[in-house]
């Protein structure tokens, strides 16, 4: 198995915790709910809700990630992890809007009731989970390179926040400021609603080729400093789901070989992937222009030297 290959099943690791997590807390959640009478802690539960689904569908493109190329997908499956991403971030919308329109109808309908104090212990265990669950998967992700566990370390750094508002609109509600645990839960539908639109954002930006532009400047001052590159006159770079891969046009010196320019791209790639991770980087060689034209002068001039004798 290759190094990615390894990474991805490590990514795993991280997923599966969450999605362990995430049951556990969904089940305490609305079950607690119902018995302490709390909308905040429902809306709470909602959200682990869709993270149960969003985490699934990590899982099932992380495996498609991995399958190797084949006739149809040349470059592999990686972009599986990507769209899996995207999936998400649509489940996590639907529910973010319901959780909103539920928590709106109880604040105008003024069928507003106080939870149960022991309701907030619930979110301070949701906190105290997720929180330790984000940490871990926060320097996974950083350790694999996935993209799509990033997501998800995101996701649970954001249901830990969720938990923490949870908390304060039960607590107001409990001291007999009643509007506060539907208000908190509208919160909740709002930051379920933003971790959703960063997940779709990274995801959308990623299958239509988007590439931050400061990594480009620094490949492209790298490339440069290669011994045997005259000039780096182009440089792309696209995702194939957590792999970049970099399309570069250089000028070397028209006089050297083959076998010379070989040893150069050879130099980039080393270059590349020891310093970047980058494991495909494709290089298009030119003749320096420069140094072309100085020939070209020259050729003409022993030409019209020759012609004289």
């Amino acid at each position: 198995m290759n190094g990615n290959g390894i990474n991805s099943k490590k990514a795993d690791v991280g997923v599966w915790i969450s999605l362990g997590a995430y049951i556990v807390l969904t089940i305490g959640k609305m079950i607690f709910s119902f018995i302490f009478n709390s909308q905040a802690l429902l809306a709470d539960g909602l959200n682990n809700a869709t993270d149960i689904i969003a985490s699934i569908a990590v899982l099932i493109g992380l495996h498609i990630s991995r399958r190797p190329p084949d006739e149809d997908h040349k470059y592999g499956h990686s972009r599986a992890e990507t769209i899996a991403s995207l999936v998400a971030s649509f489940i996590m919308v639907t529910i973010g809007l319901q959780v909103l329109v539920d928590a709106g109808m109880s604040l105008f309908s003024g069928n507003v009731a106080s939870p149960d104090a022991e309701a907030l212990w619930v979110a301070l265990i949701g906190i105290a989970v997720m929180g330790s669950v984000a940490l871990y998967n926060h320097r996974l992700a950083k350790q694999t390179g996935s993209l799509a566990l990033k997501a998800v370390a995101k996701d649970n750094l954001s249901d830990a926040l969720v938990s923490a508002g949870a908390a304060v609109g039960i607590l107001g509600a409990a001291l007999y400021i009643s509007w506060l645990d539907p208000v908190a839960a509208a919160v909740v539908g709002l930051v379920i609603l933003k971790t959703a639109w960063e997940i779709f954002y990274e995801a959308t930006h990623m299958l239509t080729d988007g590439f931050q532009e400061s990594r480009l400047e620094e490949y492209h001052e790298t490339i440069s400093r290669v011994a045997g590159v005259r000039k780096t006159t182009d440089i792309k770079g696209r995702m194939y789901g957590n792999q970049a891969v970099v399309d570069v046009t250089i000028e070397v010196d028209p006089d050297i070989s083959v076998e010379q320019s070989h040893r150069i791209t050879d130099k980039i790639e080393e270059k590349m992937h020891d310093v970047y991770g980058v494991e495909m980087t494709h290089i298009h060689i030119e003749p320096n222009q420069a140094e072309s034209e100085r020939l070209d002068e020259e050729e003409a001039n022993r030409y019209s030297r020759k012609k004289r004798r």
